[in-house]
């Protein structure tokens, strides 16, 4: 397949979008059975990975309530959702080029090697045609290297590394969550105002891909401002107990301790900081600080009372007051009873980016849903005008600054859900650099793989 058959953003220059009416190119018509799964019933399987025991079990779980949301709403169930906001219009609630969407899930334990077994199984014995999910950056980046190999679509979930689309990318993964990166340089210039620039950092970093580039680039933005980084140490993923962690933070000389952890691992280490007493020390004449670089609604949940003042950023918040933040919530809400978390919003996202971008392809050839996403402009889906970027993968949008509040609201349905508040949204000119920065170095995303 030629990249001459579309244009940059994706869009068929010749052909149609099926349900136009109009016949598909000569060489898609010819390659319509030629890849992994190509569907030959009345339906079409996504697969949904996602961790639902383990640390990051809480995200995984919301991450597949986004995800059965989505399928309803392609299907033609319940009120749409994003699909009235969304700027790409070939959605039309009908399922996709004829074919129902179902789906089926796995469980994988927040452990990389299950992940990529889950996921095999969801290819090989349920025919799978995309996979989508992962809270944790391991998982991902497991499950995008075998649908590479499988000529699988990869949909990535809540995956926060810079190497998921760095050293990691693939041609036939893409992501929509932002990364390390990006929470570093939104959030150092709101760190430097508010507490200055005379800080000495300790670092606590979960041992895989995530922590570890998450810490490199958190350093090295709050180093270019002037904080020192005093220490950094390894942790276990899944530790529960990090007092022994946190306990040497205290005659470290340290006035602010950055806690590179997530879901429920950062429940433990920050509640677990703020028995030590950390939170009310005086060190070096300043009052020591705790920064959490990666929020949820779900870890504010968790943590309760600990969160307060706490600074981190996300990908995106349920309070938000744009159009497609305001229908995603309603929809969410009205089937669950809560709010939906970041990690909910981004695998909702890509399930619905998925469905479209095979409309507009008119086609569920890996190869042509490839061409239909890179360099992909929209808007519409909660986070202001994105784009998915063509060399990496990545999605470049507005990052948003974080920080915990005491939770003040009324309805039980909301209590802990309320507790961050959107400090600043940082544009996504800020957030943007170029695909050979050195923290995102080492990768090719290679030729797009169509398997079968």
């Amino acid at each position: 397949m030629t990249r001459s058959h579309f244009s940059r953003r994706g869009v068929l220059k010749t052909g149609a979008i099926a349900g136009a009416g109009l016949m598909l190119p000569t060489y898609l018509r010819a390659q319509e059975s030629g890849f992994t799964n190509a569907p030959t019933g009345d339906t079409v399987t996504f697969g949904f990975n996602v961790p639902q025991t383990g640390p990051y079990a809480e995200e995984g779980l919301d991450e597949l309530r986004a995800q059965e949301l989505a399928v309803q709403h392609i299907n033609g169930e319940g009120d749409g959702g994003m699909l009235s906001t969304f700027s790409s219009k070939v959605l039309d609630g009908t399922g996709l080029l004829g074919k129902k969407v179902t789906f089926v899930s796995g469980d994988t334990q927040t452990k990389a090697d299950v992940a990529r077994a889950t996921a095999q199984s969801m290819i090989q014995k349920d025919g799978c045609i995309m996979i989508t999910g992962g809270s944790s950056s391991s998982e991902a980046i497991a499950v995008q290297g075998l649908c590479q190999e499988a000529g699988v679509i990869f949909m990535a979930g809540l995956t926060h590394s810079n190497d998921t689309t760095g050293k990691d990318r693939k041609r036939n993964g893409f992501r929509h969550f932002f990364n390390a990166y990006q929470s570093a340089v939104a959030l150092t210039p709101v760190l430097e105002k508010v507490y200055g620039t005379d800080r000495r950092a300790y670092h606590l970093t979960a041992d895989y891909t995530w922590g570890w580039t998450q810490q490199e680039s958190m350093a090295a933005s709050t180093e270019a401002v002037g904080w020192e980084t005093v220490q950094n140490v390894l942790t276990p993923v899944g530790a529960g107990d990090f007092s022994s962690y946190i306990a040497p933070v205290l005659n470290s000389g340290a006035d602010i301790l950055v806690l590179n952890h997530y879901g429920g691992d950062m429940v433990n280490s920050l509640t677990q900081a703020v028995q030590f007493g950390l939170k009310g020390k005086q060190v070096n004449g300043k009052d020591f600080q705790i920064v959490v670089p990666l929020y949820s609604e779900l870890m504010a949940k968790g943590a309760g009372s600990n969160i307060e003042g706490v600074y981190g950023s996300m990908n995106w918040n349920w309070q938000l007051q744009d159009a497609a933040t305001l229908a995603f919530v309603k929809s969410f809400g009205e089937k669950y009873g809560f709010p939906p978390s970041n990690a909910a919003h981004t695998c909702y996202v890509q399930t619905m980016l998925y469905a479209d971008a095979v409309t507009r392809a008119g086609s569920f050839n890996p190869c042509a849903v490839v061409e239909a996403l890179e360099d992909f402009e929209f808007d519409g889906m909660g986070n202001g005008a994105t784009l998915y970027r063509a060399s990496d993968h990545q999605c470049f949008k507005d990052v948003l600054v974080m920080q915990g509040i005491a939770s003040a609201s009324g309805n039980a349905n909301m209590v802990g859900y309320d507790t961050l508040s959107i400090v600043e949204t940082t544009p996504r000119a800020q957030v943007e650099y170029a695909d050979d920065h050195p923290m995102f170095a080492g990768g090719t995303l290679g030729e797009c793989a169509v398997g079968a």
